[in-house]
């Protein structure tokens, strides 16, 4: 059987364009058909702009055919968020209130994708404000998870999650605040990376102002179907900007990157019902990381239950100085309940109390320093449930407080500015199953090097399931 362009990875695909096998045209034709046959279904992309992307292929053909220096996505199609600026179209978070607010200009991290020669199809779906794990807005519609459309894509980066699995586009800009990336990529099947903070910038013009708890928490990242993937887009995403005061200009890869190492595993916590699809797939890839080995040990990250109810409980209290009243007026009513339930379970807290919170926060910071010193790789689940039934934060404040805890893998490594990995390992019961890998700040490196070869082993592609199941 033919392997379409819109199948291929994004290494594959700029290989294919740069040996002139194919053309940037011809790759950004066969993606645009690929999302007119399955987009309407499955909702991914909140809109697509086809003329603009053949534009561009037509210029990245042309910049080729004169013999000119060819960056690492040329002739790559591309998908962006609907939360970051893309110059000349609007950034609306979802929201009908935002549904004209047009960018003057690219955000640095859509400004170095099209430097690298990447071709930028449509906006990916979102929530309204990205505050939900569920991809639904008045202003868009809800997109579903290829997988079933009864459960979330996730959120908020949910779009681009469906996108990435479903092939349209090798390469999905999402952002995660509190995993808006790795709970998408698990719950589609796909690959996802939470930078570190300070790793890719983070900044638009339309919207410049960043409250603390999100310059504290909140990255930009991919989602792609492999891990090499994600490897590329991160080489690309991370060039640097005075724009973003935060930016670090850090190593991608240091020498010790592909060694293996001692491996902390976290497979259950006593404060949440674990699923047993989650502990076995932690105990899966800890089997295969040990066959190609590494060292493994079971070990808790330090104040974990501490630290992952502090990441919603400093945002909550954050944004009820600065976002909550606007939310609740221009958001839709998804998003207001959820915000209501948000803050009925988190406490109110005082500016010294905040203050207080923030001292805490370095210090436990210090201590998951020190415990990666020891388990430079931390394996855990995204999440201790598996995917929330659609609407599920729709509920009650009770079950808001259940899903913060069952969120907390990937809430305790945003508070702290950590970077982590989501890696499918297969599906079981109709839905993907995969791990989470943690690092310390800025060895992504080692989280990738983990991702292969738990990839490796997995041999599974969330793409390539969805086509044989039809």
């Amino acid at each position: 059987m033919t392997t379409e362009l819109w199948q291929m990875s994004a290494t594959d695909l700029a290989g294919r364009i740069a040996r002139r096998e194919t053309t940037a045209r011809a790759a950004t034709e066969s993606v645009l058909g690929r999302i007119a046959e399955v987009n309407p279904k499955f909702n991914a992309l909140a809109s697509v702009t086809p003329d603009k992307a053949l534009q561009a292929a037509d210029a990245a053909d042309a910049a080729q055919a004169r013999g000119e220096t060819l960056g690492p996505l040329h002739g790559v199609p591309v998908t962006i968020k609907v939360n970051i600026d893309v110059q000349g179209e609007a950034t609306d978070e979802g929201v009908h209130a935002f549904k004209d607010n047009i960018a003057s200009s690219d955000s640095p991290l859509v400004q170095s994708m099209r430097e690298a020669g990447a071709i930028v199809v449509g906006r990916n779906n979102a929530p309204a404000f990205s505050l939900r794990w569920f991809t639904d807005n008045a202003l868009h519609g809800r997109t579903l998870n290829p997988f079933d459309a009864g459960v979330t894509p996730g959120g908020s980066s949910g779009g681009a999650a469906a996108a990435t699995a479903l092939g349209m586009g090798a390469i999905a800009h999402g952002n995660d605040y509190g995993g808006s990336i790795r709970y998408p990529a698990w719950a589609c099947g796909v690959v996802g990376l939470r930078t570190t903070v300070g790793r890719v910038p983070s900044y638009k013009a339309s919207a410049p102002n960043r409250i603390i708890s999100n310059q504290q928490m909140s990255v930009q990242g991919p989602l792609t179907r492999t891990v090499a993937d994600a490897r590329l887009a991160l080489r690309v995403m991370s060039q640097g900007t005075p724009l973003d005061p935060q930016w670090v200009p850090a190593l991608l890869e240091f020498a010790d990157a592909r060694q293996p190492t001692r491996v902390a595993v976290f497979r259950s916590w006593s404060h949440s019902p674990v699923d047993p699809t989650a502990s076995a797939a932690v105990d899966q890839a800890a089997r295969w990381l040990e066959a190609a080995g590494y060292t493994v040990e079971e070990a808790e990250p330090p104040h974990f239950a501490e630290v992952s109810a502090m990441q919603m409980h400093m945002v909550m209290n954050d944004m009820r100085r600065a976002g909550e009243a606007f939310m609740h007026q221009n958001g839709d009513d998804a998003l207001r309940k959820a915000l209501g339930y948000y803050m009925a379970v988190s406490p109110v807290w005082d500016r010294d109390q905040y203050l207080e919170a923030t001292t805490r926060r370095f210090n436990i910071a210090r201590d998951w320093a020190v415990f990666f010193e020891r388990y430079p790789v931390l394996l855990m689940p995204n999440s201790w449930e598996r995917q929330f039934p659609i609407d599920e934060d729709q509920q009650s404040a009770e079950r808001i407080a259940q899903i913060f805890l069952a969120q907390a893998p990937m809430l305790g490594t945003a508070t702290l500015g950590l970077p982590g990995l989501s890696v499918p390992t297969g599906v079981v019961n109709g839905l993907p199953v995969g791990v989470q890998i943690v690092s310390t700040k800025f060895r992504e490196d080692r989280m990738l090097a983990a991702g292969e070869v738990i990839e490796r082993a997995a041999q599974f592609s969330a793409l390539d399931h969805l086509l044989h199941q039809g």
